[in-house]
């Protein structure tokens, strides 16, 4: 399974939009994952490609439907998505790690900061794809994760400008 990961679009989906259909074209995309910052984006963006796009909603989403946080089921294990923000990730990533062991997940996705990373801690695989309109480490960045039942492997991606 191939998934594209953003975070962080807040009302800006053009570059999504153009990174899915380039991702598409390599390599067929089973869906995007979207990890807040606007969820709307995330309705918006999947009326505009042929994929399934699964969101949680961030700290500047407001009243909505969608929930803050998920456990997505894959043949890799559980994966818990969430923005992050009520997880303190600006400050480090334990409370999420923690919040992942609890819950039994193998990997936790998340957003908010802006800053792109992958880790691998405690037996747990933590992904922020960063932010392709908004960066906070100055490239515009975003995730390609490939799973499967032996495998997670998340690739942090920055695109040509």
């Amino acid at each position: 399974m191939r998934y594209l990961v953003i975070s962080d679009t807040h009302g800006r989906i053009d570059e999504a939009l153009r990174i899915a259909s380039i991702q598409n074209a390599i390599q067929p995309l089973d869906g995007i994952l979207h990890l807040g910052d606007f969820s709307d984006d995330a309705s918006r963006i999947e009326r505009r490609v042929s994929l399934r796009v699964t969101a949680v909603a961030g700290n500047m989403d407001g009243l909505t439907s969608v929930p803050d946080q998920r456990i997505w089921d894959t043949p890799y294990g559980s994966v818990l998505l969430t923005h992050g923000h009520r997880l303190g990730v600006k400050q480090d990533c334990q409370r999420l790690l923690y919040k992942a062991l609890e819950l039994e997940c193998k990997a936790a996705i998340f957003g908010h900061t802006h800053v792109p990373c992958a880790l691998f801690e405690q037996g747990v695989y933590l992904l922020n794809p960063g932010s392709l309109t908004r960066p906070a480490c100055g490239k515009p960045s975003y995730a390609m994760l490939d799973i499967d039942s032996d495998m997670f492997r998340p690739t942090i991606c920055y695109p040509e400008e």
